[in-house]
């Protein structure tokens, strides 16, 4: 996760994260063990969280077009253990900036695993 290299940038604004998953929680611990991941994961079975920001199913193509091949073998590269995907691998992820006040500051729905804002512009969202 490109986040969590910035960190202590975002801990000087006091940006929190949450991650939100459909899986089942044994899918759900497994990952949080094998990521070393410390924010807290939300299990959102009925998928009501990514209906309401307009996540539904990516196409074939989305999901095991080139950029995702791309992502693959660059964290194949630096030694990251690749995952058997489980699931519905077809559910699109994205990412939702909520700020204190309840305004959603970004609102981007990922058209394939490989497709996030960069950190720069969730920086650039915070004003960092």
């Amino acid at each position: 996760m490109q986040l969590r290299d910035h960190e202590a940038d975002f801990g000087k604004r006091n940006v929190k994260f949450a991650v939100i998953t459909f899986e089942n929680e044994y899918v759900a611990r497994g990952y949080v063990e094998d990521t070393f991941l410390s924010w807290p994961l939300l299990i959102d079975a009925n998928r009501e969280t990514y209906k309401s920001y307009g996540m539904y199913a990516a196409s074939f193509w989305d999901v095991w077009g080139p950029k995702t091949w791309w992502v693959y073998l660059k964290e194949m590269l630096k030694g990251q253990k690749l995952r058997k995907p489980t699931g519905d691998i077809f559910q699109r992820g994205g990412d939702v900036l909520i700020d204190p006040t309840g305004i959603v500051r970004l609102h981007h729905v990922g058209k394939g695993p490989a497709d996030r804002p960069t950190v720069e512009t969730i920086l650039h969202r915070i004003g960092i």
